[in-house]
C-alpha cells in the first residue's frame, strides 16, 4: 500500500497542478479539467482499497502526503484521532475551510460492474461515495491554493480531513476539539444521484451500543441454571418496539443486534445491541435516547442479567445557510452536470434494470432548481455547520436514481461516472470559496444569516458528551 500512495504521489507532482495563472474561473476551470487523470487515480485507489472508519489509515496518508506536496502544511492526528488531519495554506482572513471524507461501509464490497458482485467477499465498500468526497474536495482546496498563489491574494484555505462519518462522529470531535473556531464558511458536498444545492436541514442523532451479560449454562441440561444475555438484548427490543407507538411522529430508532452467542445450546453469557435514535430536534433526540436506556434497564431487571451501554456517537442537526448554498448553486450552474459517453450509457441502462426507482438518465446532466428541503438522513457536518456557517452540494456520481448505500453507488462510484460528479464538485466548491475571498459583503450576508439562526444565545455541548473518539467501534 505504501508504494502505491507513493507511486501516486508521484504522478501528480510530475505534472504540476496548474500553477500557472488562474486568474479567473475559467482557468480556475481548465486548471481541473487538466487533473481529471491525476484526481481519478487517487479516488480509485480509495475505492479499490477501503476503510472503515478510524481504520482509514492509507487513506488519509494518501490525501495528507498529496496536499502537502502542493504545499499545505499538514497537522496529523487532530482531535485524538490519528486519521483525523488538517490541511492550511495561506495566512490572514478570509479562512474558508473544505471538508473530506474517505471511510467505507462494512460489508458493501461491490465489483465496478452493472450487476451485484462482490470484489472481495464481506469486505468494506465506498457504498457513500466517500472516496469521491475526500478527494473531490482536496482537489478544490489545491485549486484554491493555486488561485491564491497566482493572484497574490490573501487568505486562508484548509482543508479538513475527516474520518468515521459512518456512525463514528469523526468532525464532532474535530468541532469539539475546537478546530473550526477560526473559520469564516465551510463549503462541502456529498455524492449523489443528481446535482442540488439545497439549503437543508436534516436530522440529529445519538448511537450507542448495549451489551448485557448474563449467566451461561447448558441450555437443555441446566437451563434453569442460565441467564440469557440475549433475552435481555431481545427484552429491550421488545420495549424499545412499544416505544415507538408513544413518540413524536418524525422519530427514528434504527438497532442491530451485533453480538447474540456463540451456540444455540449455550445459554447466552454477553449479547449487544447497536441503536441510533434520529429526530430533527435534537433535545427530542436526547428524551428518547433516555427512554431507550430506560427500556435497557428494565429488561435486564426482568432477565437478571446485567447492562451497560457506551455511546458511540452523537450528531447535530444541521443548520441551514441560504445566502451560502444559493452562492454556491450559481457556481454549479457555471459548471454544468455529468454527461454520460455512450458506454456509460449502456452501464447506466443495466444499473437502471436493478432499480427501484429509476429517474431519466439524461437528468444527470441537469442543474435543479434550488429548494429548501428537510432531509431524513443524518450526518457529523451537522455540528460544523453550528459553528460555522456550511453549505454542501450534492452532485450525480451515481446512476440516476441510485439510493445511497447500495452496491449500485459502489459500482458506479468506481467509474468515470463517479469520476466526472466528482470534479462537478470540485470545481463548484473552488468557485465558491474564490468568490468568498473575492466579495467580502457576501461573506459579511452569510455570517448575518448565521447568526440570526443560530440565535445569539447559543452554546455548543456536543451530544455524545465528553467522550474520547470511539477508535474501536468499527472493530
Amino acid at each position: 500500500m505504501k508504494k502505491l500512495i507513493v507511486a501516486i504521489a508521484g504522478v501528480l507532482f510530475l505534472q504540476p497542478l496548474s500553477t500557472t495563472a488562474q486568474k479567473n474561473k475559467k482557468e480556475v476551470l481548465k486548471g481541473l479539467d487538466a487533473e481529471f487523470n491525476t484526481y481519478k487515480a487517487i479516488a480509485n485507489e480509495l475505492w479499490e482499497n477501503p476503510e472503515l472508519g478510524y481504520l482509514e489509515e492509507n487513506s488519509s496518508a494518501l490525501l495528507q502526503e498529496t496536499l502537502s506536496n502542493a504545499g499545505f502544511k499538514v497537522e496529523k492526528g487532530v482531535a485524538g484521532i490519528p486519521t483525523a488531519f488538517t490541511a492550511t495554506y495561506g495566512s490572514g482572513s478570509p479562512v474558508i475551510g473544505i471538508l473530506g471524507e474517505f471511510d467505507a461501509l462494512p460489508g458493501m464490497s461491490q465489483s465496478a460492474e452493472p450487476i451485484k458482485k462482490s470484489r472481495v467477499v464481506d469486505a468494506p465498500g465506498q457504498a457513500c461515495g466517500h472516496h469521491l468526497f475526500g478527494t473531490g474536495s482536496m482537489a478544490a482546496a489545491i485549486s484554491v491554493k493555486n488561485w491564491l498563489d497566482a493572484t497574490k491574494k490573501s487568505g486562508t484555505i484548509r482543508f479538513y480531513g475527516t474520518p468515521a462519518e459512518e456512525g463514528g462522529s469523526g468532525k464532532v470531535y474535530m468541532v469539539r476539539a475546537g478546530l473550526f473556531n477560526d473559520v469564516d464558511a465551510v463549503v462541502s458536498w456529498h455524492p449523489g444521484d443528481q446535482n442540488t444545492s439545497n439549503p437543508s436541514t436534516n436530522l440529529a442523532t445519538i448511537s450507542g451500543k448495549f451489551t448485557f451479560k448474563g449467566v451461561s449454562s447448558h441450555a437443555a441440561a441446566a437451563p434453569e441454571l442460565g441467564r440469557s444475555a440475549l433475552d435481555g438484548v431481545e427484552g429491550m427490543n421488545d420495549l424499545v418496539n412499544m416505544l415507538r407507538e408513544h413518540t413524536t411522529e418524525s422519530t427514528r430508532i434504527h438497532y442491530v443486534i451485533t453480538k447474540g452467542g456463540d451456540a444455540p445450546n449455550i445459554v447466552p453469557e454477553e449479547a449487544q445491541v447497536y441503536y441510533v435514535v434520529r429526530h430533527a430536534n435534537r433535545k427530542e433526540v436526547k428524551a428518547v435516547w433516555d427512554r431507550v436506556v430506560k427500556a435497557a434497564e428494565g429488561s435486564a431487571i426482568g432477565t437478571e442479567t446485567e447492562m451497560s451501554y457506551e455511546i458511540i456517537g452523537g450528531t447535530y442537526d444541521r443548520l441551514p445557510n441560504e445566502v451560502l448554498a444559493t452562492l454556491m448553486h450559481k457556481n454549479m450552474e457555471i459548471v454544468g452536470g455529468v454527461n454520460y459517453t455512450p458506454e456509460e450509457i449502456d452501464f447506466a441502462k443495466e444499473i437502471q434494470k436493478t432499480l427501484k426507482t429509476p429517474k431519466e438518465i439524461e437528468s444527470a446532466g441537469d442543474i435543479k432548481p434550488i429548494i429548501f428541503t428537510y432531509g431524513k438522513a443524518s450526518a457529523d457536518t451537522g455540528d460544523v455547520s453550528w459553528n460555522a456557517p456550511l453549505a454542501a452540494v450534492r452532485t450525480a456520481t451515481w446512476v440516476p436514481g441510485t439510493p445511497p448505500h447500495s452496491w449500485q453507488a459502489v459500482a458506479a462510484g468506481g467509474t468515470d461516472i463517479g469520476y466526472k460528479g466528482m470534479m462537478v464538485a470540485a470545481k463548484t466548491m473552488a468557485l465558491t470559496a474564490i468568490d468568498i475571498f473575492e466579495k467580502p459583503a457576501v461573506l459579511t450576508k452569510i455570517k448575518a444569516e448565521f447568526n440570526k439562526r443560530r440565535g445569539a444565545d447559543f452554546k455548543y455541548v456536543a451530544l455524545l458528551g465528553d467522550r474520547e473518539p470511539a477508535l474501536d467501534y468499527r472493530k
